[in-house]
């Protein structure tokens, strides 16, 4: 084994980026910008109609605009950067910098995560039990389990963070990704990090089966209670509401479990960070269209805040 003294400790992690030709580089750059930008304009226009829309102010569009909380600070943590390296043609960040992105990264995943599990949780009681809906899942209760996401999240992704940057990275360390990713910049330390793997697999398997559970024990019993509806409009929203929440859920532990959980012995970097920009830069971009495209509450706060909006600046 190699004694500690003899390592080259690097300070400084190069990222490779999604590109080296200049002319991809550019290309891509337009295209991030203009799917960042939209990130921000829908996630902040759902946060803006909770807020401002009492008849939005109930339990789904709390944990909806938390949602979008959480995709408006991701795309903050990871796009920008991504934005001036692909500007800039190249790549450098400091160990620090490495690290907090991964913990905010991590983190606002991880609560994700859990939200996705208590919105399932909430669509359940709002469908089989519509009479003590209001009074259980009050506000105070609303606030109490989102809070719990955000908690436990960042106490997941702190102990995440201090594992892997324990460990001593050689110099120079080239990252085969665009951003500070787990898997990536694991595998550039010096020594051996198999006692570290294992942890945060079993971390990574703890946040995503147990919302996934929650999951399909909650629409198991939705799906019971839906063929007992005799409503049919009942029906219609129910299947809309939860249609949205399910194309959301599939497509967010698809990526994270193919990227933290399947073994995946000689996957290419190359397809590594073609998922990462789908989960990065393209999924906080569908899930407010996912929740909104065939929501008529969303439609017609939005049309009322155009109307009201319009009439203010003409007054």
């Amino acid at each position: 084994m190699t004694p500690p003294h003899a390592y080259n400790t690097s300070t400084e992690f190069i990222l490779l980026g999604l590109s080296n030709d200049r002319k991809t580089q550019i290309l891509l750059f337009v295209v991030i910008l203009l799917t960042y930008l939209s990130t921000l304009v829908l996630n902040a226009g759902i946060i803006l109609l909770v807020q401002t829309n009492t008849h939005l102010q109930t339990p789904m569009y709390f944990f909806l605009s938390n949602l979008s909380t959480i995709e408006l600070l991701y795309v903050n943590t990871t796009i920008p950067q991504m934005l001036a390296h692909l500007l800039e043609g190249h790549a450098g960040l400091s160990l620090v910098r490495c690290a907090l992105q991964m913990y905010t990264a991590l983190a606002l995943a991880a609560a994700e995560s859990l939200l996705l599990g208590v919105m399932a949780y909430d669509r359940y009681l709002a469908i089989c039990h519509p009479l003590t809906y209001a009074t259980v899942m009050g506000r105070q209760l609303q606030r109490q389990l989102a809070s719990a996401c955000w908690v436990v999240a960042f106490i997941i992704a702190i102990i995440c963070v201090s594992l892997i940057f324990s460990h001593p990275f050689c110099g120079p360390c080239c990252v085969k990704h665009f951003i500070c990713e787990i898997p990536a910049v694991l595998k550039l330390a010096c020594d051996d990090t198999a006692l570290t793997e294992t942890i945060l697999f079993v971390l990574a398997a703890m946040v995503l089966l147990c919302p996934v559970s929650i999951i399909l024990s909650s629409y198991g019993l939705i799906l019971v209670s839906l063929f007992q509806m005799q409503s049919v409009t009942g029906l219609r929203k129910a299947l809309v509401t939860c249609g949205s929440h399910l194309a959301v859920v599939f497509m967010f532990y698809g990526f994270a479990s193919f990227i933290y959980v399947i073994p995946r012995t000689g996957a290419s970097s190359a397809n590594d960070k073609q998922i990462a920009v789908i989960y990065v830069v393209v999924t906080p971009l569908l899930n407010p269209i996912m929740y909104t495209l065939r929501n008529k509450d969303v439609h017609e706060g939005m049309a009322k805040l155009v109307r009201k909006w319009g009439l203010e600046q003409n007054g």
